[in-house]
């Protein structure tokens, strides 16, 4: 029986559905793939988590203040005789700054003496008398209160000549001399600052969370724009005992030994505190991802799956970040290629045979093709 013989039409529906079963067989065989759907496996790297000694730190700026600082001025109205100083001279306590003129107290004090002398000869005088019961007791007292009355007139005088020389009340650097011999001061009238700068303390203010973390005696570190690269080492030395309702801050003072008078007052001092060490969950900080106010990790899964873990973060230091809510011990985590991460993506780690067979392959592809 002879056969028939296929029509040009008839062989080309043959052709078409031989090429559609061939395209649904290989897209059958890309499903089956490594990360389903398709998607090549993301190369990325991965540690595990794990409780580790952690040192944080607190940072604030406070002010530098002197230990020691005032205002030296003068009791008295008089005129200025003599300036003992220049400006920024290092005096030590007691050493005379001022002296003002004090010509009627010299002149008021020779004359109290005087009286006084007399007064105490008079004294005894009458005691010889006394002796032979020639006056009255009562006239002896009379005049050993009159003898008294004059000898106190003498130290009233004396201190008065005193406040005509004004002294260094500690020792310190003076700051701008600010009168001049000849010129009339004042009570209040300021004649220089005088700081003592051999030691500095800082006030600065701490949130009354870390309040149980702060100590006296803790060790602190302080930083100046002023001294770029150099660090000053201080000690706390008070703890507030209020917290400030408004802020919800307390106040903390540290005192800083200052022998090469680096640090001036009224300077701004960046202050680190650093805490106790203890036992925290880390993760490298690059690990971490920010959006909006959203804060996760990636979380590998058994079957290197990844999946979004909302994490709480605590402190930062050197690039670790303290995980306080979100993870467990032994949880492992993508470090380094967050950015190609989906949920549910498969991932490889860098460096494994996994990794290196995907990019020989794709070598190949490209040598191939």
């Amino acid at each position: 029986m002879p056969h028939a013989v296929p029509t040009p039409r008839f062989a080309r529906k043959a052709c078409c559905a031989v090429l559609l079963t061939l395209a649904l067989a290989a897209c059958s065989a890309g499903e089956g793939g490594p990360g389903g759907g398709g998607a090549p496996a993301a190369v990325v790297t991965t540690t595990t988590v794990a409780m580790r000694p952690f040192n944080d730190r607190i940072r604030a700026l406070g002010t530098v203040q002197a230990r020691e600082s005032v205002e030296v001025t003068a009791k008295v109205s008089e005129v200025v005789e003599r300036v003992h100083f220049e400006s920024g001279d290092v005096v030590a306590a007691g050493a005379p700054l001022v002296t003002l003129s004090g010509q009627q107290q010299q002149a008021a004090l020779a004359a109290a003496r005087a009286t006084a002398d007399e007064a105490d000869r008079m004294l005894k005088r009458q005691q010889e008398l006394a002796a032979q019961q020639l006056i009255a007791s009562a006239t002896l007292d009379t005049q050993r209160a009159t003898r008294d009355s004059a000898l106190a007139q003498v130290r009233q005088i004396q201190a008065n000549l005193a406040d005509r020389t004004i002294r260094a009340p500690f020792g310190g650097v003076l700051g701008v001399r600010q009168v001049s011999p000849g010129a009339l001061i004042t009570p209040g009238t300021v004649i220089a600052t005088l700081d003592d700068l051999s030691s500095v303390y800082v006030d600065f203010p701490v949130p009354e969370a870390q309040l149980a973390n702060v100590a006296v005696g803790q060790r602190i570190t302080g930083t100046s724009t002023a001294w770029r690269g150099r660090g000053f080492e201080g000690v706390v030395s008070n703890v507030g005992s209020r917290v400030d309702p408004a802020s919800r801050a307390f106040s903390v003072r540290a005192d800083f030994a200052n022998p090469e008078r680096l640090l001036r007052p009224g300077m701004l001092l960046e202050v680190e505190l650093e805490r106790a060490e203890r036992q925290a969950l880390l993760v490298p900080e690059i690990a971490v991802v920010q959006v909006g106010r959203d804060t996760f990790v990636y979380r590998v899964r058994p079957d290197d799956t990844v999946e979004q873990v909302t994490v709480a973060i605590g402190s930062r230091v050197a690039g670790q970040a303290e995980v306080t809510a979100g993870l467990a011990e032994g949880d492992r985590i993508v470090v380094d290629g967050t950015g190609k991460l989906r949920p549910g993506g498969s991932i490889v780690e860098a460096g494994s045979s996994g990794a290196d067979d995907d990019s020989g392959e794709t070598t190949d592809e490209a040598s191939g093709g």
